[in-house]
């Protein structure tokens, strides 16, 4: 693992308690699973499987509760796709996607919460059961309206 893109990171597990540890941001998934450095200094990998949510943490400390603010309580600012993730257990969490579809990953979804206390969440594909996209922020598609002109305005260099 590369230290330079190692990231403190809390994954949540179904039916097992969280761990902690250090998770390339850059290579986040193999396809065995989420490869993470525990703080004893052993390399880990946890099969999607068993992987609910990964949450990018400042702290290890710091224990985010993910499901306490499920949704954004307004339309978000930031550009991209408005998701609901819905999962196995029937829980539900909103997230942002990146609009820039060719950084989507092949096995989950990296996010920006409703809860500002987390930096990312990366969510696996095997942790879901249904994804569907509320909105698009920021889309390209509405161009400002043409300029009218009056028209008892003289047209120069026609």
């Amino acid at each position: 693992m590369n230290t330079a893109t190692n990231k403190k990171a809390l994954i949540l597990r179904f039916d097992r308690e969280s761990l902690e540890g250090f998770v390339n941001s850059q290579e986040l998934a193999t396809i065995e699973g989420v490869q993470m450095l525990t703080p004893q200094g052993q390399v880990q990998i946890v099969p999607f499987i068993d992987v609910k949510l990964v949450c990018f943490v400042k702290d290890f400390g710091d224990s985010p509760d993910v499901f306490g603010k499920r949704q954004f309580t307004a339309r978000p600012k930031m550009a991209g796709l408005w998701v609901r993730f819905r999962f196995r257990d029937g829980a539900e969490l909103e997230g942002l996607l990146s609009g820039n579809l060719l950084q989507l990953e092949q096995f989950g979804f990296t996010v920006a919460p409703p809860d500002s206390t987390l930096q990312r969440i990366f969510i696996p594909k095997a942790a879901l059961t249904d994804v569907e996209v509320l909105g698009v922020i920021g889309s390209a598609l509405k161009k400002p309206k043409p300029k009218t002109v009056p028209q008892e305005q003289m047209q120069m260099f026609e």
